[in-house]
């Protein structure tokens, strides 16, 4: 018998997302961050997903991750309902320095993506160490796996966080604004390595970033969201003045500079309090 197209379609997708809506409370009544989201990604599909600040991309990566309630609709993960916890999803958070008196070794950072997910005390298993060290080369680490996470730069804290994520070899990586705070080179760099990984293993990538343009050569799709509504297509289908103006309701323009492009006149959004910073595209 043959089976079902939505059975197929569920299959052939790392991340199915049907009807999903948020509200967040404000004053007397909830404002709206999106409603009626659809989204199926494929594996090694690379989306990125843009707005102005407030308007909830950090908070749909939390939802994916298990830590947010929808309002409507639902997630799943590899055919399953979004949970906390899944091993499927590798996450990587925004540049944020460790102290410098952090006494965990790069390497030890890495092996939090396997040990991390153990039950009590973290217990080193057969082969973690070369898993580990096989990590530490492919995200260019290699030379400081045994130094201190402290002592070491925002760029090469971030290549750890990358090889965190990367350990469990995931089916789906979030990124939440990953390139942050990092200079040119980094920026390149990081991008590389997850660009590499979902090559070769075929993890779906889903990048929240405030600037398309150090990805913009890898991006298939973009999920632009602004106003309590969103864009989904390619990057010529949505970064264009005539379609952003329609998405804010106001005049917004997109430029072209060689290679990079300029999304200026996106009106402020009111902020509030679902951990989205960034700024527009």
């Amino acid at each position: 018998m043959t089976a079902p197209a939505d059975a197929s379609a569920a299959a052939a997708t790392v991340l199915q997302i049907r009807g999903a809506a948020l509200h967040r409370p404000q004053g007397r009544g909830d404002r709206e961050l999106w409603s009626g989201l659809d989204l199926d990604v494929r594996p090694g599909e690379f989306i990125a997903v843009l707005g102005p600040s407030g308007s909830g991309k950090t908070t749909l990566l939390r939802s994916i991750l298990g830590l947010q309630d929808l309002s409507a609709g639902e997630i799943r993960v590899a055919g399953v309902p979004a949970t906390r916890g899944n091993p499927r999803i590798g996450y990587i958070p925004q540049q944020r320095p460790y102290p410098p008196d952090t006494a965990m070794r790069a390497r030890d950072v890495i092996a939090l993506g396997l040990q991390g997910r153990r039950f009590g005390l973290p217990v080193p298993r057969r082969g973690d160490r070369e898993r580990v060290d096989e990590m530490l080369a492919e995200v260019g680490a290699a030379h400081y796996g045994d130094r201190r996470v402290g002592a070491l730069s925002g760029g090469e804290q971030q290549r750890l966080r990358v090889g965190q994520a990367l350990m469990d070899r995931p089916a789906l990586l979030l990124c939440d604004e990953p390139l942050s705070n990092l200079d040119l080179a980094n920026q390149q760099g990081v991008t590389e390595i997850i660009d590499r990984q979902r090559r070769a293993h075929g993890a779906a990538v889903l990048f929240v970033t405030h600037d398309i343009n150090p990805i913009l050569g890898r991006v298939d799709r973009i999920l632009y969201i602004a106003g309590g509504r969103f864009m989904l297509g390619t990057p010529d289908e949505v970064l264009q003045t005539r379609v952003l103006t329609d998405l804010y309701g106001a005049p917004v323009f997109v430029l072209r500079a060689g290679d990079r492009l300029i999304v200026v006149g996106v009106p402020d959004v009111e902020p509030h309090h679902d951990h989205d910073h960034e700024g527009a595209a």
